[in-house]
């Protein structure tokens, strides 16, 4: 039957999985980092996941596609509710354990056991800091993914340190950046914007929120992004 279904654009996806967790038919699976619909007959076709993504990679189209099938969705739903036994596709999600030298550790104890916080204003949190503020005026504004302060032993002395930072998680929280950032760049005079974050690919919704304030803003500011790995170290 010809009905209206979703697409997913691969090429766009970030590998989030917010527009996994926003399916509740669980239509939606990640695989290979990449977010795929696995059951057409799952697929309602009324588009919980299209605002979940931040990426714009989701959208509808009208083509040949199974019908819904509202009566198998609850027992996919019930197996859903399962304790998993494997990480779910996002790289983000992949426990390991990261093995460190006594001697870098204990020479990490020694040369940093006093360094100061860099911190120049709060709240740091993307979601609570106002439109509007002194501290925004004239700065170099630091956006990060939470995550990247723990992975980055030197955080507050590299990026911190003489710019106003702000700290979100693309993938647990909820809603766009990029509204809220367009407006805090509209507001006020921002020199710079240094975005910092980590490697795995759903982390990418905090560098495509800053693209799009930016392009929104229509101003012309200076701009980079920084990659953080796992183990600590800068992508080059």
């Amino acid at each position: 039957m010809i009905r209206k279904i979703i697409k997913i654009n691969e090429a766009l996806c970030n590998g989030c999985g917010a527009c996994a967790t926003a399916c509740h038919e669980n239509a939606i699976a990640m695989i290979d980092g990449k977010a795929h619909l696995i059951r057409e007959d799952y697929c309602d076709g009324l588009g919980d996941c299209l605002p979940a993504c931040p990426v714009g990679a989701i959208t509808f189209e009208e083509r040949e596609a199974a019908a819904y099938d509202a009566a198998a969705v609850p027992s996919k739903q019930q197996a859903a509710a399962q304790p998993e036994t494997l990480p779910c596709g996002c790289p983000g999600t992949y426990a390991r354990a990261i093995s460190r030298t006594a001697e870098a550790v204990n020479e990490v104890a020694v040369t940093h056991a006093a360094t100061d916080s860099q911190l120049s204003q709060w709240p740091v949190q993307i979601k609570l800091v106002p439109l509007q503020a002194p501290y925004f005026e004239n700065a170099d504004l630091l956006i990060a993914a939470d995550c990247t302060a723990y992975a980055y032993g030197d955080f507050h002395n590299r990026f911190i340190r003489k710019r106003v930072a702000l700290i979100g998680c693309p993938k647990l929280d909820e809603g766009d950046y990029s509204e809220k950032l367009t407006e805090i760049i509209k507001r006020n005079t921002i020199k710079s914007i240094t975005v910092v974050r980590m490697e795995v690919p759903c982390c990418g919704g905090i560098e495509s929120a800053v693209k799009k304030a930016l392009m929104n803003s229509g101003k012309m500011i200076p701009w980079q992004v920084v990659t953080i790995t796992a183990e600590g170290s800068i992508l080059d």
